[in-house]
């Protein structure tokens, strides 16, 4: 007898959000009868971009930004049809990626 698992990946360039969405994943699972394991913080994704601020005079001068991209993952044990119901209407807030494989 294989046991079925739902794995959720989260991903998020504000954590808070990330965090957000994360609790109100793990309140709808355990309100469903399911078990939740995690949240497990994955290494945070970041992205630096160097760009020169005049392409005239100040060729040295550059000016720097990054995209930091924050992701959680959670492991559902023994979902149930109402598990799955229950996340796919679940309303998160914007800028959260929410990425679920059964």
């Amino acid at each position: 007898m294989t046991e079925q698992k739902i794995r959720i990946k989260i991903k998020s360039f504000d954590h808070r959000l990330a965090d957000q969405a994360v609790s109100q994943i793990v309140e709808t699972v355990e309100r469903t009868g399911a078990i939740a394991v995690g949240p497990v913080p994955l290494p945070t994704d970041i992205e630096k971009f160097c760009v020169i601020r005049s392409p005239n005079i100040d060729k040295d001068s550059r000016e720097q930004f990054e995209i930091r991209t924050h992701k959680r993952l959670i492991d559902i044990l023994q979902p149930t049809s109402k598990t799955i119901d229950a996340l796919s209407q679940l309303n998160v807030a914007s800028g959260v990626e929410i990425d679920i494989k059964l």
